[in-house]
């Protein structure tokens, strides 16, 4: 466990150091396309094949579309589009809820082009990023225990 500490402080160092905070030109730089229309049906699309219990999960839209300009990171690619913050309540295989994870869903001409966090991004990275996207949504992430 030692050896891995080096690499999992120098990790940490370097996503401390990203710098997502996004200025007016950058904002405007993009062309967002039109406010998408079908974005539930798209977003609950994409959990339906992700979730391991999609028909009970609980999903939890908490914000209408809003344009959200996602800056290259070292460890994320640039995204544009309507954003979404998805709060989502799973079960795990022995059928219990696990309790809610933040998602942030990026979308352009109502196709999903990006997603932060969730079963497909479950990592440190990806659970930051949706807690972050979610914040600037107006959709703050609170873990309740």
């Amino acid at each position: 466990m030692k050896k891995f500490m080096p690499v999992f402080s120098a990790l940490m160092m370097m996503l401390a150091g990203c710098d997502t905070t996004v200025t007016k030109q950058e904002m405007a730089s993009v062309d967002y396309g039109p406010r998408p229309e079908r974005w539930k049906e798209e977003i609950r699309s994409y959990l339906g094949i992700r979730l391991t219990d999609p028909k009970d999960a609980i999903i939890e839209f908490r914000n209408e579309p809003q344009q959200l300009f996602q800056k290259k990171t070292p460890v994320r690619d640039q995204q544009w589009g309507w954003a979404v913050c998805v709060w989502v309540n799973d079960k795990n295989r022995a059928g219990a809820y696990d309790g809610f994870f933040p998602m942030s869903f990026v979308l352009r001409n109502e196709k999903i082009v990006a997603v932060n966090g969730g079963p497909d991004d479950a990592n440190v990275i990806g659970a930051r990023y949706a807690r972050e996207q979610c914040a600037q949504l107006g959709a703050p992430f609170i873990q309740l225990r």
